[in-house]
């Protein structure tokens, strides 16, 4: 049977791979809005989709550059988890 601190070491694993996962992209994300950020403020132009669309079509080619990294880690994660399913319910 499964014991409290496997679940949660399971949880915990999985939190942490969620934030490695999903990191380079939020630092994509937030780079580019600082940047944008910092030219809107420059230029006083203060058009919503100049912020939206580059952080959009980076964050896109990030997932293209980085996907098969991401899918690798939760592929991995996935296959432990599975390969220690016997284990869980003993």
């Amino acid at each position: 049977m499964i014991t409290e601190g496997q679940v949660m070491d399971i949880a915990r694993e999985a939190l942490f791979l969620i934030i490695k996962v999903s990191a380079p992209l939020l630092l994509i994300s937030l780079v580019i809005g600082l940047i944008v950020s910092i030219f809107q403020t420059i230029t006083s132009i203060q058009e919503q989709t100049l912020t939206f669309v580059p952080k959009i079509l980076l964050v896109f080619i990030g997932m293209m550059l980085l996907g098969g990294w991401m899918l690798e880690n939760l592929t991995s994660f996935i296959t432990d988890l599975w390969s220690d399913f016997g284990v869980y319910l003993r």
